[in-house]
């Protein structure tokens, strides 16, 4: 097959391992049971219908038959007979990823009892890295001090699962991992939860709340996060402190769990001041009910007489505190003091929630005011036990609880808030005017918004009264910030820690934040007039251009006098984060993740000359166009310095999921965070040399090709937007109940004006992937021409730079994911049939250019050479989209030709479901 006609389907190594045929058995046995289940509840001919369908896509994945015949009697099917299809195949493609899952999970248990070397991502190969670096003392001490690795927990609006799915999806796989044992109940079970599934709805009757996301995003605490978070930090220490035993690391848990689930307004009315507050309490509820909890077993657990040992007198001291009297436990001090632990805890949990998450105590004592002085008496508790030998019962639960107190707290985990540097101005403005302190603040220029707003920073009065009259808007933000600064004065600077600006141009941006923070007093004058406040200020850039001058900006940040105080108060550090969305959607995929590169190779040297430690917080999605891809490769893909002990990283929709539904898959994914920030702290990963100036000029020339090449596309071919539109369903999305944040900042038809995570949604759905790769294999192939050297030079820089390296293999996955034929039929439903084939062509000729330059460069013979695990799920999902595409764009014509049958919506929202499904990662 020649380059000019590559095929991806092709494109894919053929893998025969025997060590997958348990996973190919485990996918023939659900799908048999699936055919049961909807032979039995459809009937015999909707299952013949499904059937005929799955061997006809799994002919044309082999090639045997043309798609085209598939797709002509899919069109035929009336809506009840497509449902039925879209449903089926949506199943089957959940039922495949639950297999996947499961064999993963085998085989890290095979290499575990194998005694197979460490695998890269995990602390212990991280630490044998570190090991043989000999690394000094005094430098690890200096790199990991203040030491944080947060993944933060987002809403997502293309996230498509119901909790019920995910829920029966669980019992599937818990019921997969027990197949080889004897219970002869067994098959009944697992037939019983795939019937529970088919009739199970796919898709919610209303979209989600906010309320729901909060929830649901909290129930991933019970699934794993509370046992894994607790054990990770707890393992790091030790293996730190073994090695480096004077070095002073890690006295605070290096791993620590985040939200914007309640705080992130930005272009989302439905986060007010009550959801903030419901957002707060529901984490500490959360954190406290778990606490409680524990307790409760501890009690049980810790049974010793002091006939029998001799406790403590501190020991002693908490059991008479304690006030129980009851005569089964005179001799039983442990339970006495623990029953007292919990007594004021509950009074705590009270004082915050209104309520005790547990038993209802049955005496009163003094409420923790902090979780300090609830991990003394915990860890008086330990001391004691150990004091009379009881040390293996000090390591078990007590220590877990510990662990656990230290890092969740009483608030769980941090809320950050974020806003649009747009909405501050305008607020400001208004608060302004109103104090009668400027009539026009927006005419002013930066230089004279900067005196102004150092000039209020410095006044201890606020510009309004509580009462006073004024807009809707300001009226809602300044209600919000108060409500931010009740729920850090009830639970502590740890519940907010963060406020993040979102489209951060200048240092009026940041000062603006500082004056509202100030209004509501989250931000204060000490005596001597230094400013102090309990949340971070957060610059976020997005842009190509904000990126670009993300260096001169934070410079200038640190180059005000007031403002450089306020991060002194706050022990000289400074968060900044990067979004990887927005520029990609901007400039494209090469040219945002080349200035995402540049701006914190800037940001890092500006950090450096004023004095301040750098922490980089990365808005990465779960799609590559959004700087998804696997965390560890993206993290060692950093440049040098701008890691440096600390990493805050997003974690949205169904990579949450993905990452944490489990124990198992918990600890692999936090232990590849950790792990990478270690190597990428302590090593010296990039190993450009002196070659890195000239690699950073060749990229900047790179990613300016790849930039014009991209907006030639999106950015200024006429009729773009039209295309878009119509070729995908970027449309029908606004009606899936799938999230509750408009699909859009603001009405408009620009793209623009959509956010980037429909935008790639879109993108996905049609199978275009467009944001993961468009403009990149111009800009290779421009820049390489006929120069045998300039390819060798590129093939030289991919084998030993990781950010090339991960750029190409990120890509290489989005390539393989991308199948032109079917995007074909989805340009087909562009009606001006020469814009559909004027873009269209655009699209696979860089495609084309794309997959060959890629494979030039790694020198490999097939896209996912890299990626043998991509490479077999690929084999094992896609054939079940074929049906799901076909229908979703006969569906789709359906509707836009005025047909208004409430089935085809259902269907077009069906099909939009499976097809995320089968992608796993689709916005």
């Amino acid at each position: 097959m020649s380059e000019a006609t590559v095929d991806v389907a092709d494109l894919h190594a053929p893998d025969d391992r025997e060590s997958e045929n348990p996973l190919r058995e485990d996918i023939r046995l659900l799908g048999r049971v699936l055919g049961e289940v909807i032979g039995e509840q459809a009937g015999a001919d909707v299952l013949d219908l499904v059937e005929a369908t799955r061997v006809e896509a799994f002919r044309i994945r082999r090639s045997e038959v043309d798609r085209g015949e598939l797709a002509e009697r899919l069109a035929g099917l009336e809506p009840r007979e497509a449902n039925h299809v879209i449903r089926a195949f949506s199943h089957f493609s959940l039922l495949a990823n639950i297999a996947e899952d499961v064999h993963h999970e085998r085989r890290r248990r095979h290499h575990r009892r194998e005694g197979s070397p460490a695998q890269p991502g995990s602390l212990a190969a991280s630490l044998q890295l570190l090991d043989a670096a000999d690394l000094d003392p005094a430098v690890v001490a200096r790199e990991l001090t203040g030491a944080l690795v947060v993944p933060v927990v987002t809403a997502h609006p293309t996230e498509v699962r119901r909790k019920t799915v995910s829920q029966v999806q669980q019992q599937i796989s818990d019921l997969l991992q027990r197949r080889d044992t004897d219970d002869p109940a067994w098959s009944a079970h697992l037939w019983r939860e795939v019937l529970t599934l088919w009739q199970t709805a796919l898709l919610r009757l209303s979209r989600l709340r906010l309320a729901d996301e909060i929830d649901e995003a909290l129930r991933y605490y019970d699934l794993s996060l509370f046992q894994v978070v607790p054990e990770i930090n707890a393992e790091l220490r030790q293996a730190l402190q073994q090695r480096w035993p004077d070095a002073g690391l890690l006295a605070t848990p290096m791993l620590r769990p985040g939200s914007w689930i309640g705080g992130d307004r930005d272009g989302n009315p439905f986060v007010t001041a009550d959801a903030v507050r419901r957002a707060t309490t529901s984490q500490a509820g959360t954190a406290l009910r778990h606490h409680l909890a524990e307790l409760v077993c501890l009690a049980d657990e810790l049974s010793m007489s002091d006939r029998l040992v001799t406790p403590t007198e501190e020991l002693y001291a908490l059991a008479r505190a304690a006030s129980d009297d009851s005569p089964f436990r005179a001799d039983e001090p442990y339970r006495q003091a623990l029953r007292g632990i919990y007594r004021r805890l509950a009074a705590t949990a009270l004082w915050v929630l209104g309520e005790v998450p547990g038993p209802a105590p049955d005496a009163v004592l003094p409420a923790y005011e902090a979780p300090g002085e609830l991990l003394a008496d915990l860890e008086t508790v330990d001391r004691s036990l150990r004091g009379h030998g009881a040390g293996a019962l000090a390591d078990d639960r007590l220590a877990r609880l510990r662990e656990a107190v230290e890092v969740f707290g009483f608030h769980l985990c941090g809320l950050d808030m974020r806003q649009n540097s747009s909405v501050h101005e305008e607020v400001l403005a208004e608060l302004l005017a109103w104090a009668g302190v400027c009539e026009d603040y927006l005419a002013l220029d930066e230089p004279a918004r900067v005196a102004l707003l150092t000039g209020e920073l410095q006044l201890r009065r606020p510009l309004v009264r509580p009462d006073a009259e004024l807009s809707e808007l300001a009226r809602g933000e300044l209600d919000l910030l108060r409500a931010a600064a009740e729920q850090v004065a009830l639970l502590g600077p740890d519940a907010i820690p963060n406020y993040v600006i979102s489209m951060c141009e200048s240092v009026s941006d940041v000062l603006e934040v500082g004056v509202l923070l100030k209004e509501v007093g989250l931000l204060q004058l000490d005596a001597a007039g230094r400013p102090t406040s309990p949340l971070g200020i957060s610059p976020l850039f997005e842009t190509i251009e904000d990126l670009q001058s993300a260096g001169a900006t934070l410079a200038a940040m640190l180059d005000h006098p007031f403002y450089r105080a306020l991060v002194a108060a706050r022990g000289d550090a400074q968060e900044v984060m990067l979004g990887y969305s927005d520029s990609n959607k901007d400039g494209g995929y090469l040219a945002a993740n080349w200035a995402l590169y540049r701006a914190e190779l800037a940001l890092v040297e500006v950090a450096r000359a004023g004095g301040v430690r750098l922490r980089l917080f990365h808005g990465r999605g779960g799609t590559v166009g959004r700087g998804g891809g696997p965390s560890y490769e993206a993290i060692r893909a950093q440049p040098p310095g701008s890691v440096a002990g600390a990493l805050r990283i997003t974690e949205q929709g169904e990579v949450i999921a993905a990452k944490y539904a489990s124990p198992h898959l918990a600890r692999r994914n936090l232990e590849a965070l950790v792990a990478a920030t270690l190597e990428s702290t302590l090593l010296d990963i990039e190993g450009l040399g002196e070659d890195a100036e000239e690699t950073y000029a060749l990229f900047d020339d790179l990613a300016a090709r790849a930039r014009a090449s991209y907006g030639a596309l999106v950015h200024e071919t006429p009729g773009f937007v039209e295309w878009f539109r119509a070729a995908t369903p970027i449309r029908e999305l606004a009606e899936l109940n799938i999230g509750s944040r408009p699909p859009s900042r603001k009405a408009g038809d620009k793209i623009t004006d959509l956010r980037a995570i429909p935008w790639v949604f879109s993108w996905s759905q049609a199978r275009i992937m467009l944001p993961g790769w468009y403009g990149t294999g111009t800009a290779l192939e421009s820049w390489v021409g006929d120069s045998p050297d300039r390819l060798a030079q590129l093939q030289d820089l991919h084998a030993r730079w990781p950010f090339f390296r991960t750029v190409l293999s990120n890509m290489g996955m989005v390539l393989a994911k991308t199948d032109l034929e079917l995007a074909a039929r989805y340009a087909s439903l562009v009606p001006d049939a020469e814009l559909r084939d004027r873009v269209f062509s655009q699209i696979t000729a860089e495609h084309e250019r794309s997959v060959r330059m890629l494979l030039a460069i790694t020198g490999d013979d097939h896209l996912l050479a890299d990626n043998p695990s991509l490479a077999r799920s690929i084999r094992n999902r896609f054939p079940y989209l074929e049906p799901l595409h076909h229908l979703q764009v006969e569906m789709l014509r359906r509707r836009r030709g005025g047909d208004d049958d409430e089935l085809v919506r259902r269907c077009i929202q069906l099909s939009v479901n499976g097809v995320a499904t089968a992608l796993r990662n689709s916005g």
